[in-house]
């Protein structure tokens, strides 16, 4: 099949790099070349600012009805292309059907959040000590947002990425992984033209590997670009949130997660094997949510380890276009060599393999901190159990990580529950869940070295908005001197 071509988008039009220099879109499952995109340099980001900055007034000055109506057409666009997206994330990122799918849904459901967003109150009137004036909170937009949407979960986060900032009234410039151009960029860019969204108001910028930082650190410099968001690993967060403070600019960070699901004496153990499962290997636990460590009671633990054992052995794994397939590959070479090293790591120090191994879905117990595969996240398809004596222990083990991200907590007592809730440190914790789950209009993100704002429902659009003190005086004032 011949590979997709793609150009960046810049002020409404598809253009080529400036020095024609493309670059490879690799199938993660195949290695062939999916797709051919334009691999920009800095000048190319300063078109793009060029561009987003030319089209902000216009679209700041657009009426509620009139953006509201394009982001619930481009949800509902967006859902009309469920099987194109499908197969462009089987192809692109190795996703496996559910995922792809569960990726469209939410992804509409963001847009339609949205669009709720914009015809809410901007605004307040605050008391004042001075008669016969009026005082005001007026939130309004930044301006250009530099955004940057992972390969992970491409359609639901580049979405997330732009979704809120344009809402409030910014212009995007948008930078996917090179892992993901299409499906974390170009796709969404498509789908809001169509819509309607006016040139310019969102830009997409796709680069090869090696021009990363570059790119980055042009976009995120450029003087007119008011604020940054980022969701992708802790590292490359640490240097993208650096560049922002050092420009005094604002950012929200969602990045990685060492997120732990504590498994009560008094869990339902099928359900909670279940939710581990799904927790711990839902997209090939290429997920910044997913369950790396079960810190289970010792008195249920060997059971609830052989039974988990034995389903994650029997899951469908391979070819990410087949239907019938759960566990599609891991994103690239790299990233398999990586979760074989913590994998390797942990065996050759005592653990023990209780399923999987040999890049397949594993499960490993004896894992003592010592290892490497206690602390790292993996981000692939391994998960570590932990027998505790305790819920305190629990919590301590959960606690004991740089990140804080999410936590699941399985018990069939929910007081008891949300009272561990409340000792766990991490932005996100769900009693009777695993740690996977997300909505639109709820506050997302970490604490930590797991990042620091809030996407979603009203923090979404205060994160991108600047609040100003507005005061209209009705009568002369007087003045000492």
């Amino acid at each position: 099949m011949a590979s997709e071509k793609r150009e960046l988008l810049i002020g409404g039009d598809s253009v080529p790099a400036l020095d024609g220099r493309t670059t490879d879109d690799l199938n993660p499952f195949t290695g062939e070349v999916y797709a051919v995109v334009a691999a920009a340099g800095p000048a190319d980001v300063t078109r793009a600012v060029d561009a987003a900055e030319q089209a902000f007034a216009g679209w700041a000055a657009t009426s509620p009805s009139v953006k509201r109506g394009i982001l619930l057409r481009a949800a509902d666009g967006l859902e009309a292309r469920t099987a194109e997206v499908v197969a462009l994330m089987a192809a692109e990122v190795g996703g496996v059907g559910g995922w792809a799918g569960f990726n469209v849904v939410l992804a509409a459901n963001v847009l339609r959040e949205a669009a709720a967003a914009v015809t809410q109150p901007v605004g307040e009137v605050l008391t004042t000590d001075v008669p016969g004036q009026l005082s005001l909170a007026v939130r309004e937009p930044l301006g250009v947002i530099a955004a940057f949407a992972p390969w992970n979960a491409p359609v639901i986060l580049s979405t997330r990425a732009v979704a809120a900032p344009i809402a409030a009234g910014n212009t995007v410039v948008l930078k996917p992984s090179e892992d993901a151009p299409i499906a974390a960029g170009l796709l969404i860019a498509d789908v809001l033209r169509e819509a309607g969204l006016p040139d310019g108001v969102l830009n997409v910028v796709t680069n090869a590997p090696e021009d990363a930082a570059a790119v980055a650190e042009a976009l995120i410099t450029d003087p007119r670009v008011r604020a940054v968001n980022f969701t992708g690993s802790t590292e490359v967060g640490r240097i993208v949130g650096t560049l922002a403070a050092q420009h005094l600019k604002p950012a929200v960070l969602e990045l990685g997660g060492k997120n732990s699901l504590l498994v009560l004496d008094d869990a339902d153990l099928d359900h909670a094997v279940d939710a581990a499962t799904f927790g711990a290997f839902h997209n090939a636990g290429q997920i910044c949510m997913s369950t790396d460590r079960i810190l289970v009671h010792r008195a249920v633990a060997e059971e609830f380890t052989a039974k988990l054992a034995a389903k994650v052995g029997s899951l469908p794994h391979g070819d990410p276009a087949d239907p019938g397939t759960v566990i599609g590959p891991v994103i690239n070479p790299r990233a398999a060599a990586r979760v074989a090293a913590l994998v390797e790591d942990a065996v050759a120090n005592g653990a023990t393999v209780r399923a999987g191994g040999n890049g397949g879905a594993t499960v490993l117990d004896g894992v003592t901190p010592q290892m490497r595969v206690f602390q790292e996240e993996i981000f692939g398809p391994a998960v570590i159990v932990v027998p505790v004596a305790d819920d305190d222990e629990a919590v301590a083990i959960a606690n004991d990580t740089e990140h804080g991200l999410t936590a699941g907590i399985l018990t069939e007592d929910s007081r008891r529950g949300l009272g561990l809730a409340q000792r766990i440190r991490t932005g996100i914790v769900h009693v009777g869940n695993q740690t996977v789950d997300d909505e639109p209009q709820a506050p997302f993100g970490g604490v930590k070295s797991s990042g620091y704002g809030r996407f979603g429902g009203r923090w979404g659009i205060e994160a991108f908005s600047a609040t100003r003190w507005v005061t209209i005086a009705s009568e002369h004032g007087h003045f000492p001197f």
